[in-house]
């Protein structure tokens, strides 16, 4: 069996009860909130426009969007409940996932349930008040269950637009099907991609298929149909909770973070690697961007993480001096402890900075060696960035130092990124110093003359819970200081290469060996 199936599989229990859970208390959720939102609104038409008006405006806002937009606003909730109770609301993971899901589900509930109550006889519902029946009676025994296949079929769409939304939680922190989806895209692993994409099909049409069962048992009244529709829904959640049921007993579960790339990807495995065969559970939550991430490590959603210097230097101090690279790791040491209670264990032993890189052909023929040679001939030239560089301190202190104005300015996933510089999509790309794909692609690392960009060495953090347990110290120690900026570019480009390419998981065992030997 070809190994990234295996690896597919192997990951499915866990990814799939956790998407289960989700899409299910979201439908839950938004169901419970829509059907009595729409009994008022059949029933009084002033509230009825307004209602179906702006659950329609939450359905155009795109699903990612709508899940990061509660991050923050958790994020600020935390901090005053912190402050105020001294406990915070969680901002990160199942709570701002399962809120925005339940926004999306109401539109078709709410307007199938408004449009059958609406479209019933009205000869019924004055038979009904004709034989003594209250408008609770009449509702609840004559109107709700005639329009309750109607009902259903808006159950139905919600749960399909919820399930496939759900996958788009991974960002923010809440595993899913989606993390198939966003690491095979970043590692270039198209099984891990169709394997995400197919299980969550499935899983629309399992319950898609169960829900329609439960609306044609109501329109004939057979107690078979409905019987067989709970049971296999019972079937379906009642799985999904069994991972987590297991999960539950023995050590306390730690979870180490990753950003969206694959260095990563290969940290995060090996550090989980290193706390299993320590005696601890460890899991990791990948795809985090860089303040979600540094944010969940303070507000103890995640456990540690591998970030640098340079990106807490800017991103977190706000400090825009350089100091130098010790000076900096000693002052963020500080920082840290003080104001979060975060440990810094450490430096890897790498540097992964932020750097400028061009086709090494295109370069030499435009006589470009530096950054300030760029700043030239930058207005006829296409720059590319991942999703965060554009909007971070580092761009404006590049932009500042040398006058950089570019003709066009584009995004891209960060594996893509390489790619376009080399079909020459883009002139010059944001890159990544411990990147394999530099030499792989032929690119030229533009030189920094005027030191614009800060050190950024590669730094473990460990949050509250754990900062100070001796076991976990122990266990992650080795890492610091040996992991040299070659071997992080060898163990890169094992999952980077076009041929025979590697899984993180599979180079963060041969990654460990190498600081073993």
């Amino acid at each position: 069996m070809d190994s990234n199936f295996q690896e597919a599989l192997a990951l499915l229990p866990d990814y799939l009860s956790q998407h289960v859970l989700l899409s299910v208390a979201a439908i839950v959720l938004g169901t419970a909130i829509s059907l009595p939102l729409a009994v008022v609104a059949a029933q009084r038409p002033r509230l009825r426009g307004p209602l179906l008006g702006v659950t329609s405006v939450v359905q155009t806002i795109p699903g990612l969007a709508l899940l990061a937009l509660f991050y923050p606003l958790l994020l600020a909730l935390s901090v005053f409940t912190r402050h105020a109770f001294g406990w915070g609301v969680p901002a990160l993971g199942f709570l701002p996932a399962v809120l925005a899901l339940t926004l999306y589900s109401m539109l078709p509930v709410l307007r199938n349930t408004v449009t059958a109550l609406l479209e019933i006889d009205p000869a019924i519902t004055m038979a009904a008040k004709g034989v003594g029946m209250t408008e609770r009676q009449s509702l609840f025994l004559v109107e709700l269950p005639l329009a309750a296949p109607v009902i259903v079929a808006g159950i139905r769409t919600a749960t399909v637009w919820v399930v496939g939304t759900a996958t788009l939680s991974t960002p923010v922190g809440q595993t899913s099907l989606g993390n198939y989806i966003f690491t095979g895209l970043q590692i270039e692993n198209w099984v891990l991609v169709l394997f995400g994409c197919v299980a969550a099909a499935l899983l629309a049409l399992v319950l898609d298929q169960l829900l329609a069962l439960v609306a044609s048992g109501l329109a004939v009244r057979s107690r078979t149909r409905l019987a067989l529709a709970g049971g296999g829904l019972l079937i379906v959640i009642g799985a999904s909770l069994i991972p987590s049921v297991i999960a539950s007993g023995g050590q306390p579960n730690l979870v180490i973070g990753a950003k969206n790339f694959d260095e990563q990807y290969v940290l995060a495995d090996l550090i989980a690697d290193r706390l299993d065969h320590a005696g601890f559970r460890a899991t990791t939550r990948s795809d985090l961007g860089s303040n979600i991430a540094f944010h969940a490590l303070a507000g103890k959603s995640i456990d540690m993480y591998v970030d640098y210097s340079g990106t807490l230097w800017a991103n977190e101090m706000h400090r825009h001096d350089m100091p130098g690279r010790q000076a900096m790791l000693d002052q963020l040491r500080v920082w840290l402890a003080r104001e979060h209670h975060i440990a810094l264990y450490g430096a890897l032993g790498f540097e992964n900075a932020y750097v400028f890189a061009m086709r090494a052909d295109r370069a030499k023929a435009l006589h470009i060696e530096s950054l300030a040679d760029l700043a030239a001939s930058a207005g006829s030239l296409n720059i590319g960035g991942d999703f965060e560089i554009f909007s971070r301190p580092e761009w404006r202190a590049v932009v500042k130092a040398y006058g950089l104005a570019f003709a066009v300015q584009r995004q891209y996933q960060p594996d893509f990124l390489y790619r376009a510089a080399a079909d020459g999509d883009v002139d010059v790309i944001s890159a990544f110093s411990s990147d394999g794909r530099i030499a792989l692609y032929n690119l030229k690392i533009l030189s920094d003359p005027k030191s614009a960009l800060p050190p950024y060495d590669a730094v473990l953090l460990v949050g509250p819970r754990y900062a100070d347990d001796p076991a976990v110290r122990r266990s992650l120690t080795p890492l610091i200081g040996n992991i040299s900026l070659e071997l992080m570019q060898k163990a890169n480009f094992m999952v980077d290469r076009p041929a025979d390419k590697r899984s993180p998981s599979d180079v963060a065992v041969w990654l460990d060996r190498q600081l073993v030997h």
